[in-house]
């Protein structure tokens, strides 16, 4: 896992959740898994626009925090799925509320992205 030179400053709790999700695609895997996709192939084809070496990276890392689970079945080819450990079920509260967050200011966000498109064009 790549380290920064500087130490982490985790002495508050929005620091600790945002090293553990705070990836740009760590919360949508969580929520990806939760809702039934386990392997790499369909977690990589659920999110086409990260690359395969960030979405392990980043699976990599909740793996270590404990938020996920690697099993590795003893078959060829080996096969591998992820599952969310008791800890990574103590997210899905926060994930959920992220979700319905997103849902309700969808309409917002796409305003301000046409905002955003038509101020590029008229440059």
């Amino acid at each position: 896992m790549y380290e920064k030179k500087m130490p982490k400053q985790l002495t508050c709790g929005m620091a600790i959740i945002m090293e553990i999700i705070g990836g740009k695609w760590k919360s949508y895997l969580v929520f990806l898994i939760n809702k039934g996709v386990k392997r790499p192939g369909e977690l990589h084809k659920a999110v086409p626009s990260a690359s395969r070496r960030v979405l392990d990276l980043q699976l990599r890392e909740l793996e270590f925090h404990g938020i996920i689970k690697r099993v590795i079945y003893p078959e060829l080819p080996p096969k591998v799925e992820y599952y969310l450990t008791e800890f990574g079920e103590s997210l899905l509260p926060v994930v959920a509320a992220m979700d319905k967050w997103g849902e309700q200011y969808q309409g917002v966000f796409e305003q301000l992205m046409q905002k955003k498109e038509h101020l590029a064009v008229a440059q």
